[in-house]
């Protein structure tokens, strides 16, 4: 099944497929008090699909929980991270995890 219309997925994480890979789509803000859903949606994903991008266009906050969420992942699943916001790409840049994560500047380039 081919989409390329996010879906609702039960959760509030918009979730769908797109060119073989699975999008998980990051929005708003995440800390330890907010990450329960997008941390959900990222095990199961990665548990089920062999390729993972996070779409982080709408993020707006993330600290080290989210961080370490996607270095996780990273390490269960082939993963990118597509669209960073400003505010992601310049923490992943100080921590040095732009070096591991596979960052690309668009969806359509994550899943290419």
């Amino acid at each position: 099944m081919q989409s390329s219309e996010p879906l609702p997925t039960g959760s509030d994480v918009v979730q769908y497929e797109r060119a073989g890979a699975w999008v998980v789509v990051a929005h708003g803000d995440y800390d330890p008090n907010s990450i329960a859903s997008m941390q959900d949606a990222l095990e199961t994903a990665a548990k089920k699909h062999s390729r993972v991008v996070v779409d982080a266009a709408g993020l707006t906050f993330a600290d080290s929980t989210f961080l370490n969420l996607l270095l996780r992942t990273h390490r269960a699943t082939s993963l990118c991270v597509a669209s960073p916001a400003p505010q992601l790409r310049r923490i992943l840049e100080i921590t040095g995890a732009d070096e591991v994560l596979d960052i690309r500047a668009t969806v359509a380039d994550a899943v290419a």
